[in-house]
């Protein structure tokens, strides 16, 4: 996976070296809407506390030197630090394996040993049909055989078969602060306008790949600046 990549054309205004949009396909608006999938968790853990603003670092770091003796019997704490991001399809560029995988799968799941009908994620659960019957005696009342979680396998439901949000027949258009839509020339000629670009002899086209290295760095900037592609690839900070 780490070889992985994604290739986009930018806009870049040379005579102030921004970035004014990037001209790109299906694969990456994918990874750019794939990462609002992410849960806060992975986040941190992807970019590392240090690097993260505000104090969600702290409380990364507060649960991870919390001793399981004041969790709950029946919460893990890798819930919260490595939490399962939703199994999307065909996602390229995935910056974490844990998409893939079943959200339910850390999970543990207890049936009755009376009935077998009542089911919890709690040992310690009492089977309310159990409770009621008389039937099963007091030691048929507990939840607490363990049993095994089979996720269903993932189908793929688009009739194109290509997976991901969006669709690879058109172009998108992918500002410097990540607003997304749909690429035209009236798009484009109303942009230039709108930066009061007069002389596009200024203008300067750059095909650039995005790798794994670039993703992390584009989340990093997603969430400090909104000049984020100028940021990631021309380095540009103060834009």
């Amino acid at each position: 996976m780490a070889d992985r990549k994604v290739r986009l054309k930018l806009l870049i205004d040379t005579s102030s070296q921004k970035v004014l949009f990037a001209e790109a396909g299906k694969e990456f608006v994918d990874f750019l809407f794939y990462l609002l999938a992410l849960p806060v968790g992975t986040v941190i853990r992807l970019l590392t506390k240090k690097c993260m603003v505000g104090c969600l670092g702290n409380l990364y770091e507060s649960i991870e030197n919390l001793s399981q003796t004041y969790i709950q019997p029946n919460q893990d704490k890798n819930s919260l630090l490595k939490p399962q991001a939703p199994a999307l399809i065909q996602v390229p560029l995935l910056l974490t394996n844990e998409a893939q995988q079943a959200p339910t799968s850390s999970k543990k799941f207890y049936i009755c040993t009376g009935c077998n009908r009542s089911i919890s994620n709690n040992p310690s659960a009492i089977c309310p049909t159990c409770l009621r019957s008389s039937d099963y005696g007091p030691s048929s009342r507990n939840i607490n055989i363990e049993v095994k979680y089979i996720a269903p396998p993932a189908v793929n439901t688009s009739s194109s078969n290509e997976g991901g949000f969006v669709k690879g027949v058109v172009t998108y258009m992918v500002m410097d602060d990540l607003v997304v839509k749909p690429m035209s020339t009236i798009s484009s000629i109303t942009l230039l306008s709108k930066f009061s670009v007069k002389d596009v002899g200024v203008l300067e086209e750059k095909v650039v790949d995005l790798t794994m290295a670039e993703g992390l760095k584009l989340l990093n900037a997603s969430l400090q600046s909104k000049a984020v592609l100028t940021t990631v690839f021309l380095g540009n900070t103060g834009a």
